[in-house]
């Protein structure tokens, strides 16, 4: 039996690699045919990025007792933008009896721009930027590998560079789901340390965050109740669910001296959820939501494990696809303070 993979790599063997502008729907894209043009929470659902990480910090001599870190919270928009497809991206090797047994991989560009609307952190510091301040940007690629021999379970892949001084290969998966995504429960809170928020003072800043959520509505303890609540009432009928981590083989983050010093990305692991919507007048609308975990290892665990604490930087957002005529001319707009 030919497999779809299959299918799509005897497609794209005889053809010439070419980069193009990328087309929804084109068949050739596999899992990522509903990405391309811009993903947006402006306008229609303005304020659904939420963002948490801890960061060191040394409080004030002398004051109360602040453990040596703050919690910082950010509610953001964001584009994202799918632009450029490279078609038939040639891997080159040999099969058993010196066959040929070549891999050809569709890449898809994106860009990132995050814009936050408002920041608060705990401890208090100021620090957290004014509205409209650019928090992220971020250039990467979404790789579909066809591969004839399926030697591997893995046949996505995303690069990601930060400029902060990281670069990302997460390996992943392709699960299609009639109806909503699960989204998964998540207490973010950081391993290594005990977790009883009330009673270890080392855990204030999110304890502060439990009992006063940010905003009102994000609490470090469930921050993805905040993507299942954004689906409530929502006629999802299909869900396409896109599955990257950077701990897969042959997966990682390597980042520049002073991050490995001070704060260490060790792992990053996210899930992308492409949605088909039913709208009011029975036309099928498109939204993407996802989930992004990077961990901080900074400071010695409590607990007498290996490494450093691992403290969880979470990122998610509800996001609308924008009809062409209103798609921006890049996702990464650099916005007066």
């Amino acid at each position: 039996m030919i497999t779809k993979s299959d299918a799509l790599h005897q497609r794209l063997e005889p053809q010439v690699r070419h980069v193009t502008d990328a087309v929804p729907g084109d068949e050739d894209l596999g899992p990522f045919k509903l990405l391309p043009g811009t993903w947006s929470n402006e306008p229609g659902l303005v304020g659904r990025g939420w963002n948490m990480i801890a960061l060191p910090f040394s409080p004030p001599q002398g004051a109360a007792f602040r453990p040596p870190y703050r919690l910082l919270m950010n509610q953001f928009n964001e584009n994202l933008v799918f632009d450029l497809v490279d078609k038939a991206v040639p891997n080159r090797g040999i099969g058993a009896g010196a066959a040929t047994a070549d891999q050809f991989l569709v890449t898809l560009d994106y860009e990132q721009g995050v814009k936050q609307l408002i920041a608060e952190d705990f401890p208090s510091t100021g620090l957290g930027g004014p509205p409209k301040a650019a928090i992220h940007h971020e250039p990467g690629l979404f790789l579909h590998m066809t591969d004839p021999l399926n030697e591997d379970a893995t046949d996505i892949a995303r690069l990601a560079t930060i400029p902060h001084g990281d670069s990302v290969l997460a390996m992943g998966t392709v699960k299609v789901i009639d109806g909503p995504p699960q989204i998964p429960a998540l207490n973010a809170l950081p391993l290594g340390v005990e977790h009883d928020v009330d009673a270890n003072r080392y855990l204030q800043p999110y304890k502060h965050f439990r009992d006063n959520p940010f905003q009102g509505l994000f609490n470090p303890m469930e921050p993805t109740a905040l993507l299942t609540a954004a689906n409530q009432g929502v006629d999802i009928v299909r869900t396409t669910e896109l599955t990257f981590d950077s701990t897969l083989p042959t997966g990682g983050i390597s980042n520049i001296p002073f991050v490995v010093r001070q704060a260490n990305a060790s792992e990053m692991k996210s899930t992308f959820w492409i949605q088909e919507v039913r709208q009011e007048d029975g036309t099928i609308g498109l939204r993407l939501q996802y989930l992004q975990i990077v961990q901080l290892d900074f400071f010695d665990r409590f607990d007498g494990g290996p490494g450093k604490i691992k403290w969880p930087h979470v990122s998610i957002n509800t996001m609308v696809k924008l009809p062409p005529a209103e798609t921006p001319d890049r996702a990464y707009v650099v916005m007066p303070s």
